[in-house]
């Protein structure tokens, strides 16, 4: 049931009927809090999707739960730890968003994206602290 019902969520996502695809990603949650033999990837990726949906709105911090919950289900799926790291990134938590693109890039070494998204972060981070520290004259 829920293959059929995450494929039209992502057709839905893909194109761009937001509010659909949202409460269908809703709907793939729901059933599967209460049924034990729910897949795990179909769960986050159903996670994941609804918080690329909650990116799009500027909702950051209920997209970065989302993330973290398709996280919590599947621990081996890196677009979630990418994504939340992008939002990190965007907050300004240099720190965190490196933590999770460094663990993207231990699950998938050829994540291009988030092997340039790590080098952004170091060097963002090195500025904000060259900024921000008192000089010493």
């Amino acid at each position: 049931m829920e293959s059929r019902l995450l494929h039209a969520a992502n057709a839905e996502l893909e194109k761009r009927h937001l509010e659909a695809a949202e409460e269908l990603y809703g709907k793939i949650i729901e059933r599967c809090a209460r049924d034990s033999r729910c897949s795990t990837e179909e769960l986050s990726i159903a996670y994941n999707n609804r918080g690329q949906i909650k990116y799009f709105r500027v909702d950051f911090y209920e997209a970065m739960d989302d993330y973290t919950e398709a996280i919590r289900v599947n621990p081996k799926f890196e677009v979630p730890y990418y994504n939340r790291g992008l939002i990190l990134y965007r907050l300004g938590f240099f720190d965190d968003a490196v933590k999770d693109f460094q663990k993207v890039l231990q699950l998938n070494p050829k994540f291009e994206d988030a092997e340039i998204s790590l080098k952004q972060s170091i060097m963002d981070k090195e500025e904000k602290r060259r900024t921000t520290e008192p000089r010493v004259d």
